[in-house]
């Protein structure tokens, strides 16, 4: 896999090599985690990114079966993905929005702990 720069992971852009989750983080035991798939294209006039309300809108749906409570809006979502497609500095490529039950609480019941979201971009 070809990494990119940045991915953006609750709320921050960080380097590629710095997106770390702890062991015990809940989606890693219990397959707690929803994902999307966006696809970005070049353009002349830059990279567009593929029905990004659609996207969003059926990342949040999913996680809402899961009874995740995403702590950022769809807009804020929105932007974080433009944001990540503008620092990986690619001109096009996939995008992977992924919500998650984080590091907390083990057992079955994945709710009191936080849900985590990272979006990351490759060609």
């Amino acid at each position: 896999m070809k990494e990119s720069r940045k991915i953006w992971m609750n709320g921050s852009l960080v380097p590629f090599q710095d997106a770390k989750v702890h062991v015990l983080t809940h989606a890693l035991h219990y397959s707690t985690a929803v994902f999307d798939g966006i696809r970005y294209y070049n353009t002349r006039e830059g990279p567009a990114i593929f029905r990004l309300k659609d996207h969003v809108e059926r990342l949040f749906r999913s996680a809402k079966t899961y009874s995740m409570k995403v702590r950022y809006t769809r807009r804020q979502v929105s932007d974080a993905i433009i944001d990540t497609v503008r620092a990986c500095g690619l001109k096009e490529g996939y995008i992977r929005p992924l919500a998650y039950y984080g590091y907390g609480e083990m057992g079955l019941t994945p709710t009191r702990n936080k849900v985590d979201l990272s979006i990351s971009c490759w060609p």
